[in-house]
């Protein structure tokens, strides 16, 4: 049975929560909601050859233009085989560039080309799209939990990374 969007199927937490099945509802949610938002950026990935493992760099390089690699491996949390292979894909597509480091020369200083931005932003807009329909839905207290949730998430050790991309909002 379809239930519309207007109805809401969120059921309230218990006063006890943090039973099994609240949080497999959790999980389950996690999944499904990522899963759903990362299709509306699917097709455009794909008519480049793209895959998500793409979308992620893209969209990290964009929001800290001249990200060293060795702190992007790092916040993706992959080999530098896995990145190697995603890069060099950008590259050839040309959306991203690698440039030398003013101080260490060794350093390999990563950012998008004109066409990176214009294609990053293009994915962007179709995630703002998905997940400003929903916030909108939730509130802004249950944004604001939301956040909560997700940042409780986060290992102490890499809550210094979140915190650097949040220096310019």
């Amino acid at each position: 049975m379809a239930v519309p969007s207007s109805v809401s199927v969120t059921p309230t937490a218990s006063p006890l929560f943090l039973r099994e099945n609240e949080v497999r509802r959790g999980v389950e949610l996690l999944f499904f909601g990522y899963t759903r938002l990362t299709r509306a950026i699917d097709e455009g990935l794909a008519e480049h050859g793209l895959g998500r493992a793409h979308h992620r760099a893209l969209y990290f390089i964009a929001r800290q233009p001249d990200l060293p690699i060795s702190a992007l491996l790092k916040i993706l949390a992959i080999t530098k085989q896995s990145l190697g292979r995603v890069l060099t894909d950008l590259g050839d597509r040309g959306l991203v560039e690698t440039r030398t480091g003013n101080i260490d020369r060794r350093q390999k200083l990563l950012r998008l080309t004109p066409e990176g931005v214009q294609f990053e932003a293009q994915l962007f807009d179709a995630l703002r799209s998905s997940l400003a329909s929903a916030y909108a839905a939730a509130g802004q207290e249950s944004v604001t939990g939301f956040w909560r949730v997700l940042e409780g998430l986060i290992p102490a050790e890499d809550k210094a990374m979140v915190i650097a991309l949040q220096k310019d909002i």
